[in-house]
């Protein structure tokens, strides 16, 4: 009796171990890391980009000011790149995916009006 008690614990540990093994991860953290063309000009753009990309899941967030490049690593289980671009936007720098508000865009620093004809960084 004792073996086959034995036995059968050792049965449902192993089926329950099988089963927990092959289900799919869900709500696994996936940590992605994607490249964002956003406009800007000045250290003042690369502050203001990278705060603003800065939303919940996002790990990191740095802008290159000499291509106007935004490398982000995020948690695609808590935000995603549209999100991201979003926010950028609504601090007054184009992406792709969002042209910042005039009303927003005119209210940067001038330094900052990368639209403006012979905008250029320093």
């Amino acid at each position: 009796m004792k073996t086959f008690l034995l036995f059968l614990f050792f049965a449902i540990i192993g089926i329950q171990l099988f089963s927990f093994k092959n289900q799919a991860p869900s709500g696994k953290n996936v940590i992605v890391t994607d490249t964002i063309h956003v406009e800007g000009n000045c250290n003042m753009c690369k502050e203001r980009i990278e705060n603003a990309a800065l939303i919940k899941g996002v790990k990191k967030a740095e802008w290159n000011k000499q291509n106007d490049l935004l490398i982000v690593i995020y948690d695609s289980s808590k935000t995603t790149v549209e999100l991201i671009q979003k926010s950028i936007a609504e601090a007054g720098h184009d992406t792709p995916l969002f042209k910042a508000s005039d009303d927003v865009y005119n209210r940067l620093p001038k330094c900052c009006l990368y639209r403006e004809e012979g905008a250029h960084t320093h």
